[in-house]
């Protein structure tokens, strides 16, 4: 997991999708590392996905983080609502664009329905078309809300976990 997020963070894009930068991420050592996979896969505050690909190597993941109700979130908001954000977004190159953003997207959603989690939002720069365009295509709609983080001006995009019959619904890892 240290090795895809430091890829992550080399990305020449990076400065526009990461509030962590690589220098900082290179300093912290492997407890920091084994303690972030360890929360992220056990409880209700932290997931990380990540997607495998058929020869067993990861090609993308997805972080979510729950915040309870009258907490701040990860940029300092309330809510008296249980409220989950999508962090840390990376699928590698040579897997973008074959549906693994999706698929990895799916799993970190149904485990949000389990958590009791309704509606889960993202932060995205206003410079990351990219991205916008990703999380469109997944079903994530923009709110107008413009919310300024260290990176510059953020959109703020939402999803309603809800569907018509309360059904969770999980897609497979496109292989590519």
């Amino acid at each position: 997991m240290r090795e895809l997020r430091l890829e992550a963070l080399r990305d020449p894009i990076a400065h526009l999708a990461y509030l962590e930068r690589i220098e900082v991420a290179l300093e912290r050592p492997d407890s920091y590392w084994q303690e972030l996979t360890r929360m992220a896969a056990s409880g209700t505050s932290v997931g990380q996905f990540v997607a495998v690909n058929e020869h067993g190597d990861l090609s993308g993941t997805v972080t979510a983080r729950v915040t309870a109700p009258g907490e701040p979130d990860y940029i300092g908001e309330t809510s008296p609502h249980l409220r989950a954000a999508v962090v840390g977004v990376y699928v590698r190159p040579g897997h973008r664009g074959g549906g693994v953003l999706q698929a990895v997207l799916s799993e970190t959603e149904a485990w949000l329905r389990v958590v009791g989690v309704q509606q889960v939002r993202l932060h995205v720069n206003e410079h990351n078309v990219r991205a916008q365009g990703a999380y469109r295509k997944c079903g994530y709609v923009d709110t107008g809300v413009r919310v300024e983080m260290v990176d510059g001006v953020n959109h703020e995009m939402v999803r309603d976990l809800r569907t018509a019959h309360g059904e969770v619904r999980v897609v497979e890892e496109a292989t590519s």
